[in-house]
């Protein structure tokens, strides 16, 4: 198995969804730091993109969660 294959099988496991996440939610820091900036400059343009990039984290998070549970289905050990 290439080094390439194994990269390509990790996104698909337990590990790599769980870092998946991570990533995730870290963006979420990020976000409310633009949030917070937006409020202070009463800026409702930037808000407005920071909610929609919340939207879009908040569904990010909930498509890996979805798949974290198929993988623990599809688990042999599990039953």
């Amino acid at each position: 198995m290439s080094k390439i294959e194994k990269a390509k099988g990790f996104k698909k496991s337990k590990p790599g969804t769980y870092l998946s996440i991570g990533t995730s939610l870290f963006g979420a820091v990020s976000i409310l730091k633009q949030v917070k900036k937006a409020r202070l400059e009463n800026d409702r343009l930037m808000l407005a993109d920071a909610v929609i990039s919340a939207a879009a984290v908040v569904t990010g998070v909930a498509l890996l969660v979805r798949e974290l549970k198929r993988i623990g289905d599809d688990d042999v050990l599990a039953g």
